[in-house]
């Protein structure tokens, strides 16, 4: 397992993307464009609402996103499902970077509520993840609430995001 650190760039990210972060059937990001992430700003065990632990994380927008030209064409905006399945994919790094072991797959979110959008003229969207509970046992499951901000703004929160470790049998 690669070395804990409290930020990741882009090219470690990618690294994670590969499978090689977190070793061979660990947790593992999505490759671009299904990467919703370009850097974690902040990854701690502690802290947050819950002092369970928290991440903060960067996705740049810029008008050429591959989703603007085929969601709504004319009317682009970037799908509220992208945005939610970054918060699955923070989650599901999360779990990765405690060390825990197998493959992360989302698993449900309650409640999502979308209050504003991302569109072309949007510059940064920021992620932040607090968690509520990490389960080990036989499966290993991450609980945390998050929310999506568009230049400072927040545009939704999801309660309840749920990821689990699924192990090799």
């Amino acid at each position: 397992m690669a070395e804990q650190k409290s930020s990741y760039t882009y090219e470690e990210i990618l690294t994670c993307s590969h499978g090689d972060m977190f070793g061979p059937g660990n947790a593992q990001l999505p490759l671009p464009p299904m990467l919703m992430i370009d850097r974690i700003r902040m990854i701690s065990e502690s802290g947050g609402e819950h002092d369970k632990g928290h991440i903060r994380a960067e996705y740049d927008i810029t008008p050429d996103r591959w989703f603007f030209p085929c969601h709504f064409e004319g009317d682009p905006v970037m799908p509220g499902c992208l945005g939610l399945d970054a918060l699955w994919q923070l989650t599901g790094f999360y779990l990765g970077w405690l060390g825990e072991p197998g493959k992360g797959r989302a698993i449900s979110t309650g409640e999502v509520k979308f209050t504003g959008q991302i569109t072309p003229e949007t510059k940064l969207v920021e992620y932040e993840i607090d968690f509520r509970n990490v389960r080990r046992g036989r499966l290993v499951l991450g609980i945390a609430d998050g929310l999506v901000k568009a230049d400072g703004e927040v545009v939704f929160t999801a309660k309840d995001l749920k990821v689990a470790l699924f192990k090799d049998s």
